[in-house]
């Protein structure tokens, strides 16, 4: 026991030693106890999904959470806060979608089904003959013939095999984003695809579609995948009619804002270091991981500094974007914005990939650039944060590349497993975040925030 006892107290010993030679491990140790012991984050969260709920850009809710975005920047204290106007798309869902089969047995069949953002309606009971496709590409070579005055059911799965979820949702997002172009040029009269989900439930996933100027729009909607089995069996029987109504409409472009707060930078204010998520969402579920827990980790690494007094070197600005949804609106609007006002802006990190536990950052730039945050890894790999890696920084702070050349833009990562379970759809809710996994990305983001102004 003597040993043992002598032993502790040598690596104690040298603990502190080392942390006296490396003062920044002292921050980022205070910076995590922080957002674990006195975090604000998950009240934060709740209130954003609970009193408020679903964010769709031009609707009522959208307009509350520019306000409470507002307050809690002027409840927190900041340097500045301002809103910035911006006109965004009003895509309402109307009444809920109805749907249904009717194989060959007769049977009467109801299935879980979302329109797709942006869809038009179905004017109606909409009801035809229904085919299958396993892919976006056997449709495009699909004989007209075959295709149409049908509805054309695209049943392409996320691919299992992939370890990132968001590889496999890369893979099979274009059924969403161009299926009714494809089956419209073919004849089709609607398109519905199998949720862009990993998991087999009953929740179907919607997110954003196009059409396409010259080829007449149709009706576009989402099964659940425990939908899109069934269906996909009874097709396996023989002829199958399928029956849907949705209620979809457009409106003109309705006024929102991007909603900003700042600490003012100690040694080069007029240099903007840009954190940020997306404050819209759709309108099924609470927008928990999609984007609230993004909001959230921006705004309490905010937080957090001011808190524990730590001035940054760069003014840090905060930015909850409206509209990334259908439009990026609020990301194009900021880019151009902030360039015509003569700005200087170094970097930017955006957090769009769930509240899940933390695994470190993407870098969108140079190799010189993503070498700067891959010695930050020492100081983070404590705090479960390895991954430092070339990759994504996210779509509302992507448009600041088109203004800044050589802007580094960077990437939150947290882990991917779960996210595909509750995006776009009605699960995503408070209740499906963990506190903790939430804290410790508002950690993480306040300790790379900490470390990328020191080293700029």
């Amino acid at each position: 026991m003597k040993y043992l006892i002598t032993g502790l107290l040598s690596i104690c010993s040298l603990a502190s030693a080392s942390a006296q030679k490396n003062p920044d491990s002292l921050v980022i140790r205070q910076l995590f106890n922080e957002a674990l012991e006195n975090g604000k984050a998950y009240e934060d969260l709740r209130s954003l999904c609970k009193d408020i709920g679903a964010r769709i850009s031009g609707s009522a809710q959208a307009e509350m959470a520019v306000e409470w975005g507002k307050r809690k920047m002027e409840l927190y204290g900041f340097d500045k806060v301002t809103l910035q106007p911006i006109m965004v798309p009003h895509w309402e869902r109307g009444t809920s979608e109805a749907a249904w089969m009717q194989p060959k047995s007769g049977d009467l069949i109801p299935l879980d089904i979302l329109a797709l953002g942006g869809s038009i309606g179905t004017n109606g009971l909409l009801k035809g003959d229904i085919v299958e496709f396993k892919h976006l590409d056997d449709l495009k070579k699909a004989d007209r013939k075959l295709v149409e005055g049908k509805i054309v059911f695209l049943n392409q799965a996320m691919d299992p095999k992939q370890i990132s979820t968001f590889g496999a949702y890369g893979g099979c997002y274009a059924i969403r984003g161009e299926g009714a172009v494809e089956a419209s040029k073919l004849g089709a009269i609607a398109v519905v695809i199998r949720s862009l989900a990993m998991p087999e439930d009953d929740h179907p996933h919607t997110g954003s579609m196009h059409y396409e100027e010259g080829v007449s729009k149709i009706p576009a909607a989402a099964l659940s995948t425990n939908a899109a089995n069934a269906l996909s069996e009874a097709l396996q029987f023989g002829r199958t009619t399928f029956a849907f109504e949705m209620d979809c409409r457009d409106f003109p472009d309705a006024p929102s804002h991007n909603v900003m707060a700042e600490i003012t930078g100690s040694e080069f204010p007029d240099q903007i270091i840009t954190i940020g998520g997306h404050l819209d969402s759709w309108d099924a579920g609470e927008g928990a991981h999609d984007d609230g827990t993004g909001v959230i980790h921006c705004l309490e690494a905010l937080r957090i500094l001011k808190v524990l007094k730590i001035r940054p070197k760069h003014t840090i600005r905060v930015v909850f974007f409206m509209n990334e949804e259908n439009g990026n609106k609020g990301g194009i609007n900021y880019a151009n914005w902030v360039k015509e006002n003569g700005e200087k802006h170094v970097a930017a990190i955006e957090s769009d990939r769930g509240g899940f536990s933390p695994r470190g950052f993407e870098c969108d730039g140079s190799e010189e650039q993503l070498l700067m945050i891959q010695v930050f890894k020492k100081a983070l790999l404590p705090y479960g944060l390895y991954h430092f890696e070339k990759g994504y920084g996210g779509v509302d702070i992507g448009p600041l590349k088109k203004q800044y050349e050589g802007i580094p833009l960077f990437g939150f990562v947290p882990d991917s497993q779960r996210y595909f379970d509750f995006h776009h759809a009605e699960s995503d809710v408070f209740e499906n975040v963990n506190k903790r996994e939430l804290e410790l990305g508002c950690g993480s983001m306040a300790a790379f925030l900490y470390l990328l102004d020191k080293t700029l």
